[in-house]
């Protein structure tokens, strides 16, 4: 009968066999006396040999009930009760050699618990072993100093040699380097950085030594950031979890009814314990945590951080899909079509000079839209005015004093609302437009296209394979827009025109639930923390959003998100599994010893197979149907 205990992540290998003897010192003890009971019983003493046993065997179940005790002023419940039971009845009624084999499977629980935790959490202590420790800072003309990665500061010029951890975020000053980026995202070919590119921390240098700027401290970088969550996760219990030891305290009365029942009707005090040594509820206490822990711990793999237990288990039971389009649905990298000038423009502006303005005013905008109509200018080699008084408008736009102009760039109403002579510009399908104003004149539009990301389409398809009833599609563009990409991607409705709080409302009205929302910028912040599971992408470059979310995917690639719903249903499917069969197989033994088919001995050996059973089959957790690494984008 095993301790039963929620796994823990601690940062270390599990103990090899050099190391069990003074690891776990209960089990060799138990493994000495049972020696020398069997020598004394050899050598024609079993008297001695049964006394030995029996005051040893007591000596442990004392031992466990002043812990027991101990753990009930915690406020945490007495679960070793049976195996106490089983050990003081076994002696009672003489049966000395199986109360010695529930000493040994009580204290040998302790080893079988740790190889559990140990596979189960493999991956996330290999994220904890990985941590960087040191790092080299530049000094002009002398050496690189080694110095503890807590010392870093921003603005530090670090040295990364070949193979070596980068230690802090930062921004590499090299030309050029190779890095594996596995241990964040989960992707398993090398990228390149250039020149002024950003570089995470636990990200491995390849084989050229690089120099960088730190851009954070340790504390603040992602790699500490990610160990932290992880660690939160693993500490965190769901609801299952929970469930299942309530569960046990029922399962142990039931144990002792059965137990005393069948003493009562045969008569025979043997009956008693031999009902008590097959009564476990290490099913229910040992496999559901070996499956949460083995289920995060593929996701950290997959590069998917699941910030506790119980979104696992959410995500296992999602009926319902939101997406964010741009950047999400989309690759958030539109690209300039055309820029149409107003007929009535008083301004007179050329193409290339209403591009100059518009970009000018979006270099404050933090939306992703922005970015690409400045790339759009640099392509042609506009140059960017200085903007004063920039102001952005919760999504709709941005308003700012370029050079002798006044700029407002952004939606149809929100441009609309500033100026004189608006005219909206016919789009075909899949476009998008950006209108500007100027000087108080709607001054034209710039015409993009942001097409659907690769692998949409399939993870869409994969969504609905896994049982989800209902996509939902929310954007702030205009609803042509919205609809071309909804029926390109396979999504069941869509909803244009959105502001922030609308989409939390969207989202709050929702019948079929649990809800996921996925999105990857700063202004889908509300509705994924409004959502029931909430879903960041590319947490590299949205902090905010990956803050409120409760699932973080390290790499920019929508197809995670049906590894991530994967995962957390083959998680909860073999929670069930192990639970079930444990308390099966448990109550099945104990009916047949309460009948005298199990004597006391074989009981014992047969109650440890099954918690061994049960435990294995909760690490099948860790294993998955191929999402782990799905086609990228």
């Amino acid at each position: 009968m095993q301790p039963c205990s929620s796994p823990s992540v601690t940062g270390k290998e599990p103990p090899g066999a050099f190391h069990l003897i003074t690891r776990f010192p209960l089990v060799s003890t138990t493994l000495f006396v049972g020696a020398c009971v069997g020598a004394l019983v050899i050598g024609g003493q079993p008297t001695t040999a049964q006394l030995t046993a029996s005051v040893y065997a007591l000596a442990v179940a004392l031992f466990r009930a002043v812990t027991m005790v101990r753990e009930l002023f915690h406020g945490r419940l007495g679960i070793d009760l049976l195996a106490v039971a089983a050990i003081g009845s076994t002696v009672a009624v003489g049966e000395y050699v199986a109360s010695l084999i529930v000493v040994l499977m009580l204290t040998g629980g302790e080893a079988l618990e740790d190889f559990a935790q140990g596979r189960a959490t493999k991956e996330l202590r290999a994220l904890l072993d990985r941590s960087p420790r040191t790092a080299h800072r530049e000094r002009p003309g002398r050496p690189p100093q080694d110095i503890p990665v807590e010392d870093v500061v921003p603005g530090d010029l670090l040295l990364v040699r070949p193979a070596e951890t980068v230690p802090v975020d930062g921004t590499i000053t090299s030309d050029t380097g190779i890095f594996d980026e596995a241990a964040l995202t989960g992707e398993s070919l090398p990228v390149e950085r250039v020149r002024g590119e950003s570089l995470l921390s636990g990200t491995v240098n390849g084989a050229d030594a690089v120099r960088m700027v730190a851009t954070a401290t340790a504390s603040d970088s992602q790699y500490s950031q990610i160990v932290a969550l992880v660690q939160a996760a693993a500490a965190s219990r769901a609801p299952m979890v929970r469930m299942a030891d309530h569960y046990a305290v029922p399962f142990t009365a039931f144990a002792f009814v059965l137990a005393g029942l069948a003493w009562f009707l045969s008569k025979d005090p043997a009956r008693f314990a031999e009902v008590l040594v097959v009564a476990t509820p290490c099913p229910l206490l040992i496999a559901a945590p070996v499956a949460f822990l083995a289920g995060t711990s593929r996701a950290a793999r997959a590069g998917i951080i699941i910030k506790n237990a119980g979104t696992l288990e959410r995500l296992s039971r999602v009926r319902t899909a939101v997406f964010d389009k741009t950047g999400t649905l989309t690759t958030g990298h539109p690209s300039l079509l055309k820029v149409q000038v107003a007929g009535g423009s008083e301004g007179g502006f050329s193409k290339d000079r209403l591009l100059q303005l518009a970009a000018s005013a979006e270099q404050y905008s933090s939306h992703v839209l922005a970015a690409s109509v400045i790339e759009a200018a640099s392509a042609r080699g506009l140059a960017l005015l200085p903007a004063a008084n920039a102001s952005e408008h919760a999504t709709d736009g941005v308003s700012a004093e370029c050079g002798p102009y006044t700029v407002v760039v952004g939606k149809p109403a929100f441009v609309r609302a500033q100026t004189e002579g608006f005219d909206t510009v016919g789009l075909v399908s899949g476009q998008l437009g950006i209108y500007v104003g100027v000087e108080g004149l709607y001054a034209g539009a710039l015409i993009m296209s942001d097409p659907l990301r690769s692998n949409a389409v399939q993870t869409l398809a994969a969504l609905r394979s896994l049982g989800l009833a209902e996509t939902v599609l929310l954007t702030g563009d205009a609803a042509s827009t919205a609809e071309h990409i909804a029926v390109e991607a396979g999504i069941t409705r869509f909803v244009a025109d959105c502001l922030p709080g609308d989409k939390v409302l969207h989202v709050s009205s929702l019948s079929l639930r649990p809800v996921m929302m996925v999105g990857d910028g700063v202004n889908d912040t509300p509705v994924l923390a409004a959502a029931d599971v909430g879903i960041a992408m590319g947490a590299k470059g949205s902090t905010a959003a990956s803050e409120s979310a409760d699932v973080v995917l390290m790499l920019d690639d929508l197809s995670k998100v049906a590894t991530a719903v994967d995962i957390g249903q083959h998680t909860i499917r073999v929670a069930k599994t192990s639970i079930w069969t444990g308390i099966v197989l448990s109550v099945a033994l104990m009916i047949a010893a309460s009948f005298g088919l199990l004597p006391a001995v074989t009981g014992a050996l047969l109650q440890e197979l099954v918690d061994l059973a049960t435990i294995l089959n909760a690490l099948r957790a860790l294993g998955g149907h191929g999402r782990d690494r799905p086609e990228r984008t």
